[in-house]
């Protein structure tokens, strides 16, 4: 096996989760200025943040079918030309429609690269390395979360400074009267790299396969892992390819309830409410009493802990298992959340507890829930129908997403900071039952002694 071509095609598919992750947190930085500049209402700030995630709703629907026909590479190129047009379009927007519009473009490209980037990495990943290069991805959209932060923070530092008193009247507009042009046009340079990459990485060898390309596959097999593994690595293909279990078993038995657990826990890390933290954790962090700047300071050290707990996650889960970190984080979230909307009920005056409960909220999701369920769903269906049952409970946790989105704004100005904060509590409740009684414990597992499990269950 080489290592450093492995690493190299992970290294460089994973860009795709950090776009994704810097363009769902970029958003944050630029609500209240967006709002204030368009006077926005509830309902149409839930749709700026949310319009995003409406693309993503699509990108996500056309990503297995248009993967499948034109390739993994292509559609991943794809992505980050969307990713690039959006970043550039959303920068010179002349109004609140044109930036509804090219916020939709980049969120297709969310939709791609949520499916695809890690589809490319399992594909092209020996099986002893998979788990691991899979978790990178995780690791890249923490890590494109807490970029987005820190150049939020940044770029209004540079607005409120006066050194730009003397740069043209463009300059003045993109750099400081309108400064969230420059947040989420900076993604530009990120889909630029990526972009590039793409055409350094090779085709997916499985996709080769699937087409009947042997040769091409074998290829590009014996570069990654060596002739005797491409030998195995063919003839594992060829034994799967035997064995088809039709998209309909997904929908029978066992593997209907392993549907239904994969669904409930992708639709779980959204409604837990880690993207309301997001989106709008400056405005959150505002109500407790803290000025935009240091909102937005409070937001890196957010995702300095996002990013650190990711880590741990990657470092432990095949140590202490799926179930153990699931149900250790999911009870930290409960009452992360709990505490979070008690603080606000009382009103109690210390905006840096909140933030210590918040972080905490954080650290348990990044650790559980964040990592750990697109392990799972990598897991637990057989593997003729992981795509399809993939697709399913990745379109599920989109909905969850498009719905957060969508409502906190109005949540937070009819529920109250503090009943939002509950009822995302009350949302986390069924993920508890299916862990503790349905989801079977996969670390140290074969996939088809998982697939036994699921057969046998009633």
């Amino acid at each position: 096996m080489n290592k450093a071509i492995v690493y190299k095609l992970a290294f460089i598919a994973s860009l795709g989760g950090f776009l994704f992750g810097f363009d769902t947190a970029v958003i944050s930085g630029t609500i209240s200025l967006v709002t204030k500049q368009f006077q926005l209402d509830a309902v149409l700030q839930g749709w700026y943040v949310s319009s995003a995630l409406v693309g993503t709703i699509t990108g996500t629907l056309i990503a297995g079918v248009s993967s499948d026909k034109y390739g993994r590479k292509e559609m991943l190129i794809t992505s980050a030309i969307l990713f690039g047009i959006s970043a550039f379009g959303c920068m010179i927007s002349q109004g609140f429609q044109m930036l509804i519009a090219y916020r939709l473009v980049g969120g297709i490209g969310v939709g791609l690269a949520s499916i695809l980037s890690p589809l490319y990495i399992s594909e092209i990943a020996p099986a002893k390395i998979r788990g691991s290069l899979v978790s990178l991805y995780q690791f890249a959209i923490t890590l494109g979360i807490l970029v987005a932060y820190f150049t939020n923070a940044w770029f209004l530092d540079i607005s409120e400074s006066n050194g730009l008193a003397d740069a043209s009247e463009g300059v003045q507009k993109v750099f400081v009267s309108e400064v969230w042009r420059i947040m989420l046009g900076s993604e530009t340079i990120p889909a630029f790299l990526f972009l590039v990459l793409l055409f350094f990485i090779p085709k997916s060898p499985r996709w080769f396969l699937s087409k009947g390309k042997v040769d091409k596959a074998e290829s590009i097999l014996v570069k990654i892992v060596g002739k005797n593994e491409t030998k195995n690595e063919l003839q594992l293909f060829n034994n799967t390819n035997k064995t088809t279990v039709k998209i309909s078993s997904i929908f029978e038995g066992g593997f209907k309830t392993a549907l239904i657990v994969g669904v409930i826990l992708a639709l779980s890390t959204q409604l837990c409410g880690i993207n309301a933290v997001i989106y709008y954790g400056p405005r959150l962090l505002e109500e407790a009493g803290l000025q935009l700047g240091d909102a937005l300071g409070g937001q890196v050290i957010i995702g300095i802990v996002n990013v650190l707990f990711t880590l741990i996650a990657i470092w432990k889960i095949d140590q202490f298992g799926r179930k153990k970190l699931l149900l250790f984080g999911i009870s930290g979230i409960l009452i992360s959340l709990i505490a979070i909307g008690i603080l606000f009920y009382l009103d109690v005056n210390s905006p840096y507890l909140l933030i210590g409960f918040i972080l905490a909220f954080v650290a348990c999701f990044a650790f559980s829930f964040g990592p750990v369920v697109w392990v799972l769903l990598s897991e637990i269906y057989p593997t003729n129908i992981r795509g399809f049952a993939m697709s399913i409970a990745t379109f599920a946790l989109w909905i969850g997403a498009t719905v957060i989105g969508q409502l906190v704004p109005w949540l937070l100005e009819n529920l109250k900071p503090y009943g939002t904060f509950w009822l995302f509590a009350l949302c986390t409740i069924p993920s508890v039952w299916i862990v503790i009684k349905i989801l079977p414990e996969t670390k140290g597992k074969s996939l088809k002694a998982i697939e036994k499990f699921w057969l046998n269950k009633k």
